[in-house]
């Protein structure tokens, strides 16, 4: 009893230092939002890629190994045509033309295309391989152009890799400084390369495709920049109409606004403050705060309405809103809180960063809600009669009577259907698909997403997928019996039908030994020991940019060699397949014992990480309902009672995976993240509904018939308004040009309003079902308590100097 005792003190104190000190308080929260407005303006968009892999992942670590020997080659961006006219004279002075106007761009160091191919030439007198472009800088005429033609395609080495001969597509491999991708001035390189290409594309009235890791990252961040200013707005007007209709008062819409406004200011300001950049996931939070934020407001107002209407004392009501709507906003916040924070557990850098953020600004959007709407309130005019209305509404009067009546009298059919529910939901989860693709959030009508497929369909995709072959001794790699054991690797692996052509230290060999039989293409094969060592000696001899090219394939001591390919975007799912696959093929020709063989690249990196963190995010749903289900024994000191508190919360949940199944959306990142969104939201409802419930057990001397009727009746209201705000809220995200995006607002929304009927009508159903099962004593008189309608602090404890009201036009 004295930890109530205290409890009930704490909440009092709190109402007397709020109402007591509203000027002081008004000056703290506008320093607080001015600081937080300057850092603001700090806040950038992330444009790399982030692994959501853990540091200590073998797949992690192998990767690092990789890009320690070799770099990493997200720098590169490619452009590409379709054009079976390419060798027409004008046609290939255009693409040298393009390829010469890229280079002068800032932060383009190199250009690879047709126009930019070499040839080796062997130097008998000198012995050593000279690198001649194949295609002078001027062309005079067609007939030198198809001269030079023929010459470049007896040169295996350049088919699939910058031209498909069967498609007629030709491809333009452009390479980034890293330095630049890594500042602000990517952007503007990224517009200028594509603005040189557009005018390419209309000056020959060719289409040309873009693709390449930096180019998708830039686009999708440019994308997910836009849509956070669309989002924001959107996400404003659209619950201020429906908090207008409900309220009818342009006052309550405009402090209601300048409640979530300024908890948008905050959210921006503390990610700048913590470092973060813009990702698509928190590029999502300040339009989230506004959705959440805004039923905060509709449960303090309704309050707020209900107790001017029932006493007129507008201090009084202010006083009863924070002490009792206070706290139990507090637990809700507190309750969807804690369901963004289990994304902390995820282990992924952009879930850390999203769940970090979503839950401390939740928690700050509570604290500016109790502290700015009673003072605002306090300061302002007494509702009218037409603002309290809606209290009175004779269509949510009707509905709710309509849940009341389902409750007292067909309880057995609410039992039927939620099993159905059940049973169908669990038919639906099985269908469900697991995978994650590069552009899995894009539609497919975007140009990304065709110019993607572009690559694939003719050069078998962009990702790279690389080989990493360690002979545990120095100089291993260029033996013969190693080489002729990556050949049958490579050979192997090329026959998938997703991979391509590989690019390694044999191709070049290969065009080494071409060039020794003075470019006669059928000695495009690997050389025998004797030739070898013959090629070798003039490979030795023929200077640095051979030397650069080799070692590009190979490290210094000639330990390590790296077989690289590119994968087409097939999926988790596929890609799990095919490593499997590749890696049994390696292990059967590279014994264990002698050589160390790793499969990597950013395709595995990405395929593993997405596997990875599908596997976390199912664990966060689980923890978050273990989480909350914890906290609300504590809150009501009942296990039975959260057992009977998850259930109409769970439903919903399965419901929404069903759905996932049936329809054909399948489980990723974007999507997982349904689950743990939506139950934080909507246990809210549950914990309000059972607070109500257990006042009134007081109040009607312990008849659960009685209680759950009234809590139904004065719960329902704010149930109803804060689901329509919340099913609108996130239905907005469904305007997103992001496939994920959309899959979330929609599925949150669908979850949410199944939640509302659940926790309306399936839970009072269970209450009155198990009666004295349930609500015993020790629900009666929990750990935390929510107070009782009628305890009151005396008003003249407030002492707060009554000031003129400011009237303001409604």
């Amino acid at each position: 009893m004295i930890y109530r005792y205290n409890t009930d003190n704490m909440w009092t104190w709190i109402a007397r230092v709020i109402l007591r000190n509203r000027i002081a308080f008004i000056i703290i929260l506008a320093i607080i939002t001015a600081f937080m407005g300057y850092n603001a303006q700090k806040i950038e968009m992330s444009y790399q890629y982030s692994s959501l892999l853990p540091k200590e992942d073998s797949t992690y670590i192998e990767f690092e190994k990789f890009v320690k020997l070799f770099g990493n080659e997200s720098n590169l961006m490619v452009l590409g045509v379709e054009n079976n006219h390419f060798f027409d004279i004008e046609n290939f002075k255009g693409w040298q033309e393009l390829s010469k106007e890229l280079k002068k761009i800032e932060g383009v160091t190199s250009v690879l295309s047709v126009a930019q191919s070499y040839n080796l030439h062997k130097n008998s007198k000198e012995k050593k391989f000279e690198i001649r472009p194949i295609f002078p800088d001027t062309i005079k005429n067609q007939t030198q152009l198809d001269s030079l033609a023929k010459k470049f395609h007896e040169l295996p080495f350049y088919k699939n890799l910058l031209y498909n001969k069967q498609t007629d597509a030709y491809l333009m491999a452009i390479t980034l400084d890293k330095k630049i991708l890594g500042s602000n001035q990517r952007v503007s390189m990224i517009k200028n390369i594509k603005a040189i290409g557009d005018q390419y594309s209309q000056k020959n009235n060719q289409i040309i495709h873009y693709s390449g890791l930096p180019y998708i990252r830039v686009s999708t961040a440019e994308m997910i920049k836009g849509e956070l200013n669309m989002f924001i707005i959107l996400a404003l007007v659209v619950t201020a109409i429906i908090i207008f209709i409900f309220f009818r008062s342009f006052k309550v819409v405009l402090f209601s606004m300048l409640v979530v406004g300024v908890s948008v200011i905050w959210a921006l300001g503390i990610q700048a403050l913590f470092g973060y950049k813009i990702t698509i996931l928190t590029g999502m939070i300040p339009p989230l705060l506004i959705v959440i934020g805004i039923p905060n407001t509709v449960f303090l107002l309704n309050k707020y309405h209900h107790e001017y209407k029932l006493h007129g004392n507008q201090i009084k009501s202010l006083q009863r809103v924070i002490r009792k709507i206070g706290n139990a906003t507090f637990l809700t916040n507190l309750t969807t809180a804690l369901g963004f924070g289990t994304f902390v557990f995820t282990s992924s850098r952009i879930l850390v960063e999203f769940g970090i953020v979503a839950s401390i600004n939740i928690m700050g959007i509570f604290i500016i809600s109790i502290l700015l709407i009673p003072i605002i309130f306090s300061l302002l005019a007494p509702p009218e009669e037409k603002h309290i209305k809606h209290l009175d509404r004779i269509f949510i009067s009707k509905v709710l009577s309509k849940l009341v009546h389902i409750t007292l009298s067909h309880r057995n059919l609410v039992y039927i259907i939620a099993g159905l529910i059940v049973v169908i939901g669990i038919i639906g989860i099985v269908k469900i698909k697991t995978t994650g693709y590069m552009l899995d959030d894009i539609p497919p009508k975007d140009p990304l997403y065709v110019d993607l497929k572009f690559f694939e369909k003719n050069f078998e995709g962009l990702m790279p997928l690389e080989i990493l072959l360690d002979t545990k001794k120095p100089n291993g790699i260029i033996k013969s019996s190693t080489l002729k054991k990556m050949d049958k690797l490579e050979s192997k692996i090329s026959k998938f039908d997703d991979i391509s052509q590989p690019l390694s230290l044999t191709q070049v060999v290969k065009f080494a030994k071409q060039s020794f039989y003075n470019g006669n293409e059928k000695y495009y094969t690997l050389p025998s020991n004797q030739e070898r060592n013959f090629i070798l000696s003039y490979v030795s001899k023929s200077g640095k940019t051979q030397s650069d090219l080799i070692a590009s394939f190979i490290d210094s001591t000639k330990q390590h060699a790296r077989m690289s390919f590119r994968v087409k975007d097939v999926g988790t799912t596929k890609m799990d397949s095919l490593y499997n696959e590749i890696k049994k093929i390696a292990e059967s020709i590279f014994p264990s014992d002698k050589y160390n063989v790793s499969i990597t690249g950013a395709s595995i990196v990405s395929f593993k990480g997405t596997s990875y963190l599908i596997r976390n995010l199912i664990i966060s749903v689980l923890l978050a309902i273990g989480i909350i289900a914890s906290f609300m024994a504590l809150m009501f000191n009942s296990k039975r009672m959260v057992l009977v508190s998850l259930i109409p919360n769970i439903i919903p949940l399965i419901l929404t995976a069903a759905l996932m199944g049936y329809i054909g959306i399948p489980i990723k990142p974007s999507t997982i993240l349904v689950f743990s969104i939506a139950f934080g939201i909507s246990v809210d409802g549950t914990i309000h509904f059972l607070a109500k419930y257990r006042q009134e057990l007081n109040e009607t001397n312990w008849s659960i018939k009685a209680a759950v009727v009234l809590a139904v009746k004065e719960t329902g209201v704010s149930m109803i308004y804060t689901a329509i705000i919340l099913f609108f809220g996130f239905a907005i995200f469904s305007t997103s040009h992001f496939g994920g995006t959309v899959a979330l607002g929609a599925l949150v929304a669908f979850t949410l309003l199944i939640a509302l009927f659940s926790n309306l009508i399936l839970l009072p159903s269970i209450l009155l079902t198990m009666e004295k099962n349930i609500t015993n004593r020790s629900f009666k008189e929990p750990l935390l308590e929510i107070y009782n309608e009628d305890e009151d602090i005396e008003l003249e404890e407030l002492k707060i100097e009554k000031k003129e009201p400011v009237e303001i036009q409604q």
